[in-house]
């Protein structure tokens, strides 16, 4: 394996291009000292250049002093660039251009690599679409995919908690640089404490009354078949990504709120028959990336060593050294009940079914509710079991990736509420490997036109906590009572111990996480809290309507700790 000791890595340069349409954006350069030429890192930020990720990742003066000229440069209307940021609507041209422009710096080997987290890991799939030969290899992290679905809405329901946060933290950039104090300070007073009780939920008086410096509005109105969407989605610039063949390392968290957009990512370019792409999946929230998450301490295998391995990747692809990272297996998944890192050649395919079943109780006793897997007898007669969803203490969201907070925390509360159905396994009498997708495929029937549906699968421990391990929500329409409703959740990668058990919840809400539906089809921004029905909502099992709980169970090629 090649090494190198490290370089001196002096302050950076500010240095500024301009965009094929004329647009200054400003960049720091970090050079190490030494006799070079070196590949370039780039990074292309929303948050002003001097955060540079620093939240996750090293400096990038670290980076810079493993042999790379780091670019780290503000997008267009964010920092102290120029122009109007808009999301997504100049990410590929404007990236391509950055990349074309980071190749000519002097000093350059003209090769060029892009990282980041979040909308930096967007922005590198959007510029991979557009930019020349000079992009050699990105390394998304935790990023957006399908503009629409799994970023502002999920199965149709609107991803209100998160979507309004990031809103309001994108309003208050362009206030600050519009000079408007007030707003600024309205907006981080806003971001720290959600106003999420006021007569609409989804449209609080803060926002409408800045609605202009930011997208909420549109994203709340713009129909999902609108090209809008298509526009701003690297997923449909999948066929050009894929047709660069540019190495791709994807960087996700089981408890990050976009894992299932950057597995979708792998997948469909996986599809298309991209470059050489891998996908590390660590026991991380959205950040920090740390070994403990919601008080859960995951060892020693969860200390964070992306920094690391990023270099490793781009020394591959970008210094042409063979340190046998594209010759490992592309997937590394981190196992949250063995605690270690485990590696799979493809996602694994088998899957076990698991039957609902319980006596009409299941949401006022737990234990009524069941779990009843392949081989065992499933229920011969039909039944159901309901809930009532009370707009005025709607169920809450709890754990998993949309959580307040996120992650493994202990969700029994919630579980034993009367608005929430649970059902349960037995106690497991050997370990289950659960590792891959995950779904409910549910029979529902509903007094309203319109529902939603909330799906977690939790992990129960002898103690009886009770950890999220993957999580879905959809909103119904068009409902019909002969067809199930398919509830797809985050995937998962967990191996359950003998004398544990898990858990189906299913609720008709899960608030702040997601806006409480109207019931009508109307938008969730127009109807005010007090229109808003109580709702009656049965899950059915039994011949011909049996729902039920479909886990991928895996066996990864070493089940030990990999580094």
């Amino acid at each position: 394996m090649h090494t190198m000791s490290r370089l001196t890595v002096p302050p950076p340069q500010t240095l500024s291009m301009h965009t094929r349409d004329g647009v200054r954006l400003d960049a720091d350069v970090y050079r190490p000292e030494g006799q070079g030429p070196y590949p370039v890192l780039l990074m292309r930020q929303a948050y002003g250049r001097r955060i540079a990720c620093a939240i996750c990742y090293a400096h990038p003066s670290w980076y810079a002093s493993h042999g790379y000229i780091v670019v780290v440069q503000d997008i267009r209307g964010r920092g102290t660039s120029e122009g109007e940021f808009l999301i997504g609507e100049h990410d590929a041209q404007d990236g391509a251009d950055a990349v074309a422009w980071a190749a000519g710096l002097p000093g350059s080997n003209g090769r060029v690599g892009m990282y980041g987290f979040s909308y930096q890991g967007y922005n590198q799939l959007m510029a991979a679409s557009a930019a020349g030969p000079a992009l050699q290899a990105i390394a998304p992290a935790m990023t957006p995919w399908d503009s629409r679905e799994g970023w502002a809405w999920k199965q149709g329901a609107l991803r209100l908690q998160s979507t309004l946060g990031w809103a309001t933290q994108l309003a208050s950039e362009t206030a600050r640089r519009r000079g408007d104090a007030q707003a600024y300070a309205e907006l981080m007073a806003a971001a720290r404490a959600l106003p999420l009780n006021e007569a609409v939920t989804a449209w609080p008086r803060y926002m409408r009354q800045h609605a202009d410096l930011t997208h909420y509005a549109r994203w709340l109105e713009t129909p999902a078949d609108d090209p809008y969407w298509r526009r701003i989605s690297a997923a449909a610039h999948a066929a050009e990504i894929a047709a660069r063949r540019i190495p791709t390392f994807f960087i996700g968290g089981w408890h990050d709120p976009y894992n299932e957009t950057a597995l979708q990512a792998y997948r469909d370019l996986s599809s298309l028959g991209a470059g050489p792409m891998r996908m590390d999946i660590g026991p991380w929230a959205h950040f920090p990336w740390a070994r403990k998450t919601a008080g859960v301490d995951y060892g020693p295998d969860a200390e964070t060593d992306i920094d690391a391995r990023q270099v490793r990747w781009f020394d591959r692809w970008l210094k042409d050294i063979d340190n046998g990272i594209d010759a490992e297996p592309p997937i590394r998944a981190f196992d949250l009940g063995r605690k270690c890192w485990r590696v799979f050649e493809r996602w694994p395919e088998h899957v076990s079914r698991w039957a609902l079943a319980g006596n009409g109780l299941a949401a006022l006793r737990l234990g009524d509710g069941r779990l009843l897997p392949d081989g065992e007898p499933w229920p011969e007669t039909p039944g159901h079991d309901s809930v009532v969803n009370d707009p005025w203490r709607p169920a809450p969201s709890a754990g998993g990736p949309y959580g307040t907070p996120p992650g493994p925390v202990d969700r029994q509360a919630v579980d034993q509420r009367p608005d929430v159905m649970t059902f349960d396994s037995a106690p497991l009498h050997a370990p289950l490997d659960i590792a891959g997708e995950v779904s409910a495929v549910l029979y529902l029937s509903c007094d309203q036109a319109d529902f939603d549906v909330s799906c977690s699968l939790n992990r129960i421990q002898p103690d009886g906590r009770s950890q999220v391990i993957a999580d879905g929500y959809a909103r119904v329409r068009e409902w019909r009572p002969d067809a199930p409703v398919t509830v797809a959740m985050h995937a998962a990668c967990v191996t359950l111990q003998k004398g544990e058990s898990f858990r189906v919840a299913v609720a008709a809400s899960a608030y702040p996480a997601y806006a409480v539906n109207p019931g009508t089809g109307a938008d969730p921004a127009s109807v005010p809290a007090v229109r808003m029905p109580i709702t009656t909502l049965s899950v059915h099992y039994g011949p011909g309507t049996q729902s039920e709980v479909r886990l991928t169970l895996g066996t990864p090629i070493d089940a030990g700790s990999t580094q």
